[in-house]
Order: C-alpha cells, then structure tokens, then sequence
C-alpha cells in the first residue's frame, strides 16, 4: 500500500477534516465540543498558526488552517487531537459516566488520520468555508449557520468572538 503523504511544502492553508472513532457522536456535549475549541486555540498559538475558520459538529471537525513555515500541518495536528483526546475521555468518564460505559475504554476517541486539501485560491478557501459553515444546518442542527456556536460563522456573520482567533490568509 502506498504511503499517504501530506503536502504541507508550499504554505497554503490546508482545509482539515478528522472523525471521531467510527463516527461516533462523541461531541454531542457542548462541553465536549468546547473542549474541541479551547485546544484548537491553543495550538494555534503555540505554533504561530492561523485559523481562517472551524466548524465542530457531534461526529468530526474541519478547519482551515494556515502556517508560516512548511511542516507545521502534522505536528500540530497530532497534539491537536492527542491533547484533545485525553481531555475528552476523562470529561466523558467525569461527567457522562453511563455514555463512556457504551464505548470501550481502549477505543481511541479520534480515528487515525485526518485528511488535508490545499487551498490554492481564494475562491476555493470561501467555498470551503461555506461548505463548513452551512454543515451544521444541513445536518438539522441549526436553522442558520450563525446559531452553531461551535463555528467561525457567528465571527463572520456577527463579528462574535468563536473562542479562536481568526484570520484570513488569502
């Protein structure tokens, strides 16, 4: 099997998407899904990072995100979801006992990849962004985008702080 590679080698930002573990609706919690945010923000941080925008739904995450130097994508999505991970799983133990008993503890919360798309063009990073942003209302969640509270578009729409600093890169 060919080894999958990451083109993270020319700084584009990178539309990101990652699951749950077989798609489990592990960030039902809105707690979870905060949890989901504060690691988001500080990684980005950490890394000098940009996000141009996130959304967080009950089973996977997308963002898109921005480095100033090449080789940064894997690392910080690595300890995103390790750092994430540990948080989850002792919420869930703590505070949602009888959901944490349904799933086995040796299962990981995050699946094993994550799957990047460069973003070459503008017009591609804001049709992105609404894909993220209108994820929410086609999934029956919220009738507009702007009450999922665990996205960029309030920041968009309403110029509402999301928990993440956001910035545009293109």
């Amino acid at each position: 099997m060919a080894k999958r590679r990451i083109h993270d080698d020319e700084l584009h930002a990178q539309f990101v998407t990652f699951s749950c573990y077989r798609r489990r609706c592990l960030l039902d919690h809105p707690r979870a899904r905060q949890v989901v945010i504060a690691m988001l923000a500080d990684e980005l941080q950490r890394r000098e990072g940009t996000c141009c925008g996130f959304v967080v739904m009950p089973d996977h995450v997308h963002a898109i995100l921005w480095f100033p130097a090449t080789g940064c994508l894997s690392p910080m999505m690595q300890t995103w979801k390790s750092r994430s991970s540990r948080q989850l799983k002792k919420f869930l133990r703590g505070q949602m006992p009888q959901y944490a008993q349904s799933t086995d503890r040796k299962d990981p919360f995050w699946q094993a990849k994550y799957y990047p798309f460069n973003l070459y063009t503008e017009r591609k990073a804001k049709e992105k962004l609404d894909y993220m942003h209108t994820n929410p209302v086609r999934a029956g969640l919220v009738s507009a985008a702007c009450d999922w509270r665990w996205s960029s578009a309030r920041y968009y729409e309403q110029n509402k702080p999301v928990g993440v600093p956001l910035g545009w890169v293109f």
